[in-house]
């Protein structure tokens, strides 16, 4: 039988930006309190919300939209957690040198800045060539009404490569947070379920509405459990699915469930064989295929 256990309750702001900073951060804090009184342990924002996913051509206008993870736009959101007892997961364009980085601070619900983690695998072959890729994967422990948990980030396109969610499950994430900005359509949606599928966590990731550029909504949540010991074949690991408009929608993770599953289920790190892996990371037999003319600025 399965533990019944404790339920961790991700909200997914699926907001529409309202087209400055000031306009965001209150907005934010609204859909904050209301994901609050739905019976969130957590609220999401979706990628860059600090701007609205705004990356000017102009680098003097970039550097003028970024702000630091000191700001006051940040703060108020690390007050505001302590407030509600509730962490927030808010995303910004991050103060950086020589360019601005993409990034996610995450407040615990006691106001106190546990994760900063900045995407990694930034999309050069656009405007996110005008940003600085964050420099490793990062997992923290988080204080939660259901007790301690262990959450890692990755931002969008981070999702497309299978290394990033397997470094945060071998570094011990139970739940990967996941901010988004782009088309979320079948392949996309499926890359999320088999990266909950293949590690064993639960993933959170969320978008904006359609009518944000490039947007469509569905924000999403797995929560990677394929198999139960009283039940005939596999299930459905999505748990939640936003439609396309703008809305909060609250993911409900059963976290007993998830690791009484990890601890017997043979994904994850049960049979791996890492020193098979070498040409993964091994540069001069497989160098990564970046085209060149696409690094428009680093």
């Amino acid at each position: 039988m399965t533990p019944k256990g404790q339920i961790f309750r991700v909200a997914l702001l699926q907001l529409r930006p309202t087209g400055t900073a000031e306009g965001n951060r209150q907005k934010g804090m609204e859909a904050c309190r209301r994901a609050r009184q739905m019976g969130a342990d957590l609220a999401l924002f979706p990628e860059m919300w600090s701007c609205g996913y705004q990356i000017p051509e102009d680098l003097c206008a970039l550097q003028g939209m970024a702000i630091s993870c000191g700001d006051d736009f940040v703060g108020s959101f690390g007050a505001l957690a302590a407030e509600l007892d509730m962490a927030i997961g808010i995303t910004l364009l991050e103060a950086w040198q020589p360019l601005p980085r993409n990034t996610l601070c995450l407040f615990d619900r006691h106001g106190r800045q546990v994760l900063t983690y900045a995407k990694v695998h930034t999309c050069d072959f656009g405007e996110e060539c005008r940003l600085t890729p964050g420099d490793d994967f990062y997992v923290a422990a988080l204080d939660t009404a259901c007790g301690d948990m262990q959450v890692g980030a990755m931002i969008c396109y981070d999702r497309e490569f299978p290394e990033s969610a397997r470094i945060l499950m071998l570094k011990g994430a139970e739940i990967l947070l996941v901010p988004n900005a782009c088309p979320m359509e079948i392949n996309r949606l499926s890359q999320l379920r088999g990266r909950a599928y293949e590690n064993m966590v639960g993933i959170a990731t969320c978008n904006y509405p359609k009518g944000q550029p490039d947007c469509n909504g569905h924000s999403s949540a797995f929560d990677g459990v394929a198999y139960l010991p009283d039940m005939e074949g596999s299930r459905d690991t999505c748990i939640c699915e936003a439609g396309e408009e703008e809305g909060i929608w609250v993911a409900e993770f059963d976290l007993a469930r998830l690791r009484d599953y990890r601890a017997r289920e043979v994904h994850g790190n049960a049979f791996r064989r890492p020193w098979k892996y070498g040409l993964l990371t091994d540069e001069q037999i497989a160098p990564p295929f970046i085209r060149a003319e696409n690094r428009k600025i680093r």
